[in-house]
């Protein structure tokens, strides 16, 4: 129950949604009555709805292994969201080039640690992978 609160929490505060807007929860698999009742009071939800698919243009979070959706619809400000995001890949790319320039130097990689070029390495694979996340985020806004 609390991950369930601190998840809708969480998006909340991602995304800059009052605390007094009542939102809607959808979630893939059934939950306990008590349980849901106790987490709408302290998530300040309309409703928990029982769904076998997600509603286009939510946020999700897990609990174990069942998944929780938060449908944004008009909540929020897309055009702000789509330039917050835009910001945050711009830079992400920046970081990707100063880690670029350190792998591409010899010396750096010859002398240093295996250990730290492979942290170098991963570092660019992760913000690669979050450079991407964000721009699937992007399109789908955009749609």
């Amino acid at each position: 129950m609390k991950q369930i609160v601190s998840g809708v929490r969480a998006i909340r505060n991602q995304k800059n949604i009052a605390p007094k807007e009542e939102l809607l929860l959808e979630v893939t698999t059934e939950i306990s009555p008590v349980i849901s009742l106790l987490v709408k009071k302290m998530a300040n939800l309309s409703e928990i709805k029982l769904v076998s698919e997600k509603s286009d243009g939510s946020l999700t979070f897990l609990v174990g292994t069942t998944e929780y959706a938060v449908p944004l619809g008009n909540l929020i400000d897309v055009e702000a969201e789509i330039k917050k995001m835009e910001t945050e890949v711009a830079r992400l790319q920046g970081f990707m080039n100063g880690i670029n320039k350190k792998l591409s130097n010899e010396k750096f990689v010859n002398n240093a640690p295996a250990q730290v070029v492979e942290l170098e390495r991963k570092k660019l694979s992760d913000a690669q992978m979050k450079i991407e996340a964000l721009m699937d985020s992007i399109s789908a806004l955009r749609k």
